[in-house]
């Protein structure tokens, strides 16, 4: 059983209206699914990917209005990568964000690749890497009017762990998930042990979970712009069922099968209390939507579809459009 590389990254908004306005008309991705929180129907939930709803390429949100705001910590997902074509591409991005009053840093390498870190409006850890094409294909770009083929954002990139202690979720990376030591880079914070960088399937950045070790922080306090779990590619059906089976051989609680309709879903926590989830390429964002209708309309699915009046009586109204 291989996993393929990131499959999704979910983290909670505060304000789906601003958080929508940020993710399609600043960074120019696609909306391809406009659904709620399978687990609390009365919230949104939001996905945000290329233009065909490509694994690997979608950034989803649960919008939780009352969230307050996030204290960074340790057992967090404290960063999440979004992969560009080329460096001419990371000097598009730095000029827009100036534009938009996006806050962001100078380009800085990391892993011997050109990166541009920035935030939303509520302080998502966000970062551009440039990808050389070489390891897990690109999305689809989905070109706006001002962002053309060659500048707009073709997947997820890496995401970055941190913790206290590496060492229990580089075991369970390696030993469980399958992933492969690459290499190092320094921290950004002094006196601070080198990053680590795991890799897994065709590698490159989309392949890459990085972990940074943090002695002198306390456990984060989520909230508002945090991230909730990372979700890895389950390539084939098949292999789906047998990874459930692994990981409880193992000796870790998890979710049981979850059918997300749009993927198939199996979550645990690893040692460290960071949420891993196991999802499946397919069926696929357009099970029930055409292609070129994506995210307009409320999406539910199937087990849902019968308490739509009352999802939808108990959802706030949203001034969004595609």
């Amino acid at each position: 059983m291989k996993l393929t590389g990131i499959h999704h990254v979910s983290a909670i908004t505060a304000d789906a209206d601003k958080n929508h306005d940020f993710f399609t008309r600043i960074l120019g991705m696609r909306l391809v699914k406009k659904s709620v929180n399978q687990d609390s129907t009365s919230s949104y939930h939001l996905f945000y990917a290329d233009a065909k709803g490509t694994p690997g390429t979608d950034m989803t949100y649960f919008d939780i209005p009352r969230a307050g705001r996030t204290y960074p910590g340790v057992s967090s997902i404290s960063n999440t990568g979004f992969r560009v074509k080329s460096e001419k591409a990371l000097e598009f991005w730095k000029e827009r964000f100036t534009k938009f009053g996006v806050p962001h840093d100078e380009i800085k390498e990391r892993f011997a690749r050109k990166t541009l870190y920035f935030e939303d409006f509520e302080g998502s850890r966000l970062m551009l890497v440039v990808d050389d094409g070489k390891g897990i294909s690109y999305g689809e770009p989905w070109v706006k009017e001002e962002i053309t083929a060659e500048n707009a954002i073709v997947g997820l990139g890496p995401v970055k762990l941190t913790v206290r202690n590496a060492a229990p979720t580089e075991r369970v990376l390696t030993d469980i998930l399958g992933f492969t030591l690459a290499g190092t880079y320094p921290s950004d914070i002094p006196n601070m042990s080198d990053i680590l960088v795991y890799t897994i399937g065709a590698g490159g950045p989309a392949g890459e979970v990085h972990i940074e070790t943090r002695t002198d922080l306390p456990i984060e306090r989520p909230g508002r712009g945090s991230v909730h779990h990372v979700a890895f590619r389950i390539p084939t059906m098949e292999d789906y069922p047998r990874w459930e089976e692994l990981l409880r051989a193992q000796g870790f609680v998890t979710s049981g099968l979850v059918d997300r309709y749009y993927f198939k879903s199996i979550y645990f926590r690893e040692p460290n209390g960071i949420l891993y989830e196991l999802a499946t390429d397919e069926p696929g964002f357009d099970s029930d939507e055409p292609m070129e209708s994506l995210g307009e309309s409320l999406a539910l699915p199937p087990f849902l579809e019968p308490k739509r009046a009352q999802i939808e009586a108990g959802l706030r109204p949203l001034s969004i459009n595609n």
